[in-house]
């Protein structure tokens, strides 16, 4: 059996396999969102795949959407050419239970995949001709935090940041001078309105991508690239909205057992591959069945049925923002950070089963979210902090089959940390006049910067996560030697002061010294860490 639109086209197999079809005609979904689009989607990689794409799926099993989602990916190219061109731009959706069932299904919800390529002039103008169609109503984003930066942390221009600036729309590299370039294609097609939806994990993420957005055109402003009435109809969100969301799924790499499992099914060619800019992803996606999206219900040129998606909330700015608090800054992924980078160091690959069988590590994550957290977070309404939690706990942190690793969890943690931490801990100052009360949530913090030092408990190196700050902080930290506590001296206080990584300067929050003290304690030689947790969590 071949993933695509031939493929599928035996319906027998498919069936007596396990795998469900698509109940609607996905060509015909298809060549509707190829004539007129309505949903653009930016970084189509795991999340999007199974979660944006699955919501659109239902949507289109239900009859309330007509086509499919336009797929454009920014930064890693080879995402187009070895996963969605190859497959008829089909996905096979994995559902993975805790009692060890799943459920398998071909999503066909994805109409085409465009490279976001300025240097390639048929990708560049089929995208300019999609954000210049009338029927466009929203541009959805799944592009990480770091996709949003422009800046480094000294307030500098990234270089290609730089390079975009100084070479305007024609020569765009970075994902938000296109989201600008394809902004003045629309504007010069007529100003129509347009809904840019990020779902990204990061606080009051519309207002970042709205920020980014704003600041880049500015920059063209001045170099003569766009006029003033562009920068008119970019900023005001009657015309231009920037809704806020939360999202919240559980997506872990692709599974290479899962990838076996489903050949022996008869699915041919379900390898997964690691791209060469690094991406892990496969002609499938696995991930948990629990999912949650809040979005402000702000769309000038109206939007499809979004309501009716499986754990999809429509709500005002505020209750998505409570919403997003209570998960980001509160609930899920604080404990994500304060413990992943940690399990790295303790050697444990499976985040599940490090707390499963870690009585330390699991006391140290319920002290994140239950004793630190909770008591500060309010509450969204058509969420409750406590249910989400427990269940979190009880259901899904426990789920060994999804395979989620601590490595993935350490992926830019520099670029999270302010967002996970900094907001529960500015929280703490304002209602105790410091957080001095805080004891998981610093451990949390040094245990991420001994995870910088490359070295695990035992002595053992290992290869960082991806994060754009690994070579400036491992340059801040590399006078420091594990077993040798003499070589620390201050070099966390750039790091711990600097409120452009945390939104806010540990040392004065009472914190700071701290963190010093249980990094120290961290880096005394083998065994440290471990030592150091159990003394803190008990």
């Amino acid at each position: 059996m071949k993933l695509t639109l031939e493929g599928i086209k035996d319906c027998e197999l498919w069936n007596k396999a396990g795998i469900t079809l698509p109940g609607y005609d996905v060509e015909k979904v298809s060549q509707k969102a190829k004539e007129e689009p309505k949903w653009v989607h930016f970084g189509i990689g795991n999340i999007f795949r199974i979660f944006i794409g699955g919501i659109a799926d239902g949507l289109l099993e239900e009859g309330v959407l007509d086509r499919a989602i336009t797929c454009v990916e920014t930064f890693d190219y080879d995402v187009v050419d070895k996963i969605y061109d190859p497959y008829d731009n089909l996905g096979l959706s994995v559902i993975l239970h805790g009692d060890g069932t799943r459920e398998y299904k071909v999503l066909g919800s994805l109409a085409e995949a465009v490279k976001a390529q300025s240097a390639d002039p048929k990708q560049w103008n089929r995208l300019k001709k999609i954000f210049a169609s009338k029927s466009l109503q929203l541009v959805s984003f799944t592009i990480t935090e770091k996709g949003y930066a422009l800046q480094k942390a000294d307030g500098s221009w990234f270089p290609f940041v730089e390079n975009d600036i100084k070479n305007g729309p024609e020569q765009v590299t970075g994902a938000m001078a296109v989201l600008v370039a394809m902004l003045l294609e629309r504007y010069k097609a007529g100003k129509y309105p347009l809904a840019l939806v990020s779902m990204d994990n990061c606080s009051q993420n519309g207002a970042k991508l709205r920020e980014s957005v704003l600041m880049m055109a500015e920059e063209w402003r001045k170099a003569g690239f766009v006029d003033t009435d562009f920068i008119d109809y970019i900023s005001d969100e009657n015309v231009i909205a920037f809704p806020w969301t939360m999202i919240d799924k559980i997506t872990p790499r692709p599974s290479e057992q899962i990838a076996a499992d489903l050949e022996a099914l008869g699915v041919e060619d379900m390898q997964p591959v690691i791209t060469s800019k690094q991406t892990y992803i496969a002609p499938f996606v696995n991930a948990e069945k629990p999912q949650y999206l809040v979005i402000e219900d702000s769309f000038p040129n109206g939007r499809p049925a979004l309501e009716k998606g499986f754990g999809v909330y429509l709500a005002d700015r505020n209750t998505v923002n409570l919403s997003e608090r209570m998960k980001v800054t509160v609930c899920l992924n604080p404990v994500h950070s304060a413990t992943g980078p940690l399990g790295v160091v303790l050697g444990y690959d499976l985040f599940a089963h490090m707390l499963n069988t870690n009585e330390d590590m699991m006391k140290m994550a319920r002290m994140v979210a239950y004793d630190e957290g909770l008591p500060v977070v309010a509450d969204p309404g058509i969420l409750s902090p406590q249910e989400f939690v427990d269940e979190l706990f009880h259901d899904r942190f426990p789920n060994e089959y999804l395979g989620d690793t601590n490595l993935r969890l350490a992926v830019d943690v520099s670029q999270m940390v302010g967002i996970r931490f900094g907001e529960t801990v500015k929280a703490y100052v304002a209602k105790y006049g410091d957080a001095s009360k805080l004891t998981a949530i610093p451990l949390g913090i040094a245990g991420w910067l001994r995870y910088m030092l490359a070295v695990d408990d035992e002595g053992k190196k290992y290869e960082l996560a991806p994060d754009p700050m690994n070579e400036e902080l491992q340059e801040q930290l590399g006078d420091i030697v594990v077993g040798k506590p003499e070589t620390f001296t201050d070099q966390l206080k750039p790091i711990l002061s600097n409120e452009r990584i945390f939104f806010t300067d540990l040392y004065k929050d009472g914190i700071g010294e701290k963190i010093e003290e249980m990094f120290r304690e961290m880096i005394a030689g083998s065994g440290a860490v471990k030592t150091t947790i159990h003394k803190y969590v008990c």
